[in-house]
């Protein structure tokens, strides 16, 4: 498979430490950065990961800083994508299994580099096969382009 990985200045190690697990394992990697551990705001990295997701030029995408949740949040703001956080083996499994995330996030500052290597093997060797979680992941997309049409959109606050 072709996978992205990004992360901001907070997960940069555990990325590199990622990005060469995922080599041993067979896949290409795709390095949208960051390439150090000079600050670096993650929602560009999240975005870029996602919008190449969904021009079909990675399979799959891992993304990385403090907690998961900012490239979480930001990742999923590109529509069409589901973005996963995980911290354990369980919760990667499901991710695919039942909501076909295509992008793991973890965080540097929650989980170590052997856990987040466990995490991303279990994420890379589960695949979605539809059934009941289809249904759901349908629903999800659904309302989704909904949203994007202008119906039913909600309010969201402007933050400056």
């Amino acid at each position: 498979m072709r996978i992205g990985l990004g992360s901001d200045h907070n997960a940069f190690d555990m990325k590199e430490s990622v990005k060469s697990y995922i080599k041993e394992l067979g896949h290409e990697v795709i390095d949208y950065g960051c390439h150090s551990c000079s600050e670096v705001d993650y929602p560009e990295v999240a975005f870029e990961v996602g919008q190449d997701i969904m021009k079909n030029k990675l399979d799959r995408g891992i993304l990385c800083c403090g907690t998961g949740i900012g490239v979480a949040i930001a990742a999923g703001k590109v529509p069409g994508i589901r973005a996963a956080l995980c911290h354990d083996t369980y919760s990667a499994e499901r991710a695919q299994l039942s909501n076909s995330a295509q992008i793991l996030t973890m965080g540097a500052k929650v989980i170590g580099v052997e856990v987040a290597k466990q995490v991303v093997k279990v994420y890379l060797e589960s695949h979605f096969s539809g059934g009941n979680s289809g249904r759901k992941v349908q629903q999800i997309t659904d309302k989704e382009q909904e949203f994007l049409k202008g119906e039913s959109a909600p309010h969201e606050k402007t933050y400056k």
